[in-house]
This record gives structure tokens, C-alpha cells and sequence, in this order.
């Protein structure tokens, strides 16, 4: 349990930032897509070595990799949008990531590989999973700038880099597959991307400003997860799903009261301000 909780803090501070550059960039289903891809990689790295952490990590990296860059070849090869593309080919990995896993496997361990376990949480995964999001954390900081130009205005960057744009979009991508790859010991391929977005989403209903927005949605993220693996370590239920309904609900919280962009938002202009004023 502590090494999980751990595992889990450890991957907010990573996936949260991600998921709200994902989400300014408008690519809020590419990081759907690349949790669905990395499943078959990480399929065949378990038919090849069992429940070996680092043939299931090098494999579903690669898997997400090679999705990610055969979607941007379709698109511009047949001029489709990305998003379309990246849809067409995670259906089909996801399909094949669970035909593989079934091949062998019991129905304990696939749904350790779709949903997460506490129980798979050593010290060697602990040890992964901190150095990619060390790795991640000093990677947004060195391209913070630059991500944020990207972000927002992306021709102004194209004029002062030409290729510029492209190494950062692929640098981030590359990011993107590795930080899923590292949350599915605890989390499950399916439900990564759950930690990832949800507290981002949540966060834009809080604030408009990007520091603002990435403080909140780690705060969300640290708050899903430890509720999220308390739940899971008392009611015996798989940790992703219980860290993303928690998850869920903040969102839904947000949505209804956000200062930002909640439908009822709390503050002096909020909607709850004006009936008491009244």
C-alpha cells in the first residue's frame, strides 16, 4: 500500500502536466488513444517474458511510439486529421493488445494489465516509475517556454525555429507513451490516461492561468490518488478504476462550481454569490 501511494504521487507529479499541455494543445483523445496503444507492446513483452517490468515498459514504449508515428504519417499522407487517424489505429491495438494477453495468460493477469494491482508495486517498479517521472519533471522544465509557445501560438515559434515545433512535438509525444508506460503496474494501460486528464480538465475549470492550472491539477491528481488507493485497499477493487472515479469526481465538482468555467462558480461573480446577495 505505501509503495503504491508512493508510485501513484510520484506519477500525478508526471502525468498531471502533461495532461494539461494535452489538453491546451487540444490533443485531450491523442492521450486516450496512446494508453489503448501501448497495450499490445506491453502484451507481447509479457508473452516473452512473463511479468518482467522492464520487456512489458521497452515494449509498450515502442508500441505507443510506432502508433503515435504511423498516425501522423497517415494524416498527412491522406491529409485525415490526427485525432481520426490515432482513433482507427488504437482500436485495432487495443483489440490486438488483449488477443495477445489472452493467448497465455489467466484472467487475473489481464485484468492486472488492462486495471492495475496494488500488489504489483516492488521496489524495482517504484524505482521506474520515479526515474521517468524525474526524467519528465526536468524535461517540462528545460522545454517549459517552448511547450508553452507551442501551446498558444505555434507560428510565432515556426518563425523562430522552423523545426522547432516538429523536435518539440516529438519529444513530447515520446514523454507522453513513457509516462503511461510507467502507470500501468498500478494503474492499468486503460486507466493512466484517467490521472492524466481528469485532474487537468478539472483544473481548467478552476483557472485560466497555466502555473495556476498545473498546481491545481497536481493537487487533484494527489487527492484522486490517495483517496482513490485507500478505497481500492479497503474494498478489495482495482486501483485504476477506484483512482479515476475519485478523479471523476472532482472533475464533476469542478464543472458545477469552478471559478473559471464551472457552471455555478463560487467567488464574487459566481452564481452562489449573486443568490445570497439577493
Amino acid at each position: 500500500m505505501r509503495r503504491s501511494l508512493i508510485a501513484c504521487l510520484a506519477l500525478s507529479v508526471s502525468l498531471t502536466p502533461l495532461g494539461v499541455f494535452l489538453l491546451l494543445r487540444r490533443m485531450s483523445l491523442v492521450g486516450d488513444a496512446l494508453s489503448h496503444a501501448v497495450l499490445p507492446g506491453v502484451a507481447i513483452g509479457y508473452l516473452l517474458s512473463g511479468m518482467s517490468l522492464l520487456a512489458m515498459g521497452l515494449g509498450g514504449f515502442i508500441a505507443g511510439l510506432l502508433v503515435a508515428l504511423l498516425s501522423s504519417v497517415i494524416s498527412r499522407a491522406i491529409k485525415l486529421h490526427e485525432e481520426a487517424a490515432f482513433a482507427g489505429l488504437y482500436l485495432g491495438s487495443l483489440a490486438l493488445g488483449v488477443t495477445l494477453v489472452s493467448l497465455r495468460s489467466t484472467g487475473i493477469d489481464l485484468l492486472h494489465l488492462l486495471f492495475g494491482s496494488l500488489l504489483a508495486v516492488s521496489n524495482e517498479s517504484l524505482m521506474f516509475i520515479g526515474l521517468i517521472s524525474t526524467f519528465t519533471v526536468i524535461l517540462l522544465a528545460i522545454f517549459y517556454r517552448s511547450l508553452v509557445f507551442e501551446s498558444f501560438d505555434a507560428a510565432f515559434l515556426t518563425l523562430r525555429a522552423r523545426r522547432l515545433p516538429t523536435v518539440i512535438q516529438a519529444v513530447f509525444m515520446a514523454v507522453v507513451v513513457m509516462n503511461l508506460v510507467a502507470g500501468f503496474q498500478v494503474l492499468g494501460t486503460l486507466m493512466t490516461v484517467g490521472l492524466m486528464m481528469l485532474p487537468a480538465i478539472a483544473a481548467r475549470c478552476w483557472s485560466n492561468h497555466l502555473p495556476v492550472m498545473l498546481i491545481v491539477a497536481m493537487l487533484v491528481g494527489f487527492f484522486s490518488a490517495c483517496i482513490g488507493l485507500t478505497w481500492s485497499w479497503y474494498q478489495s477493487i482495482p486501483a485504476g478504476p477506484a483512482i479515476v472515479l475519485v478523479a471523476t469526481i472532482a472533475f464533476l465538482i469542478s464543472v458545477l462550481f469552478g471559478t473559471h468555467k464551472g457552471v455555478f462558480p463560487l467567488g464574487k461573480s459566481g452564481f452562489l454569490h449573486k443568490m445570497i446577495k439577493e
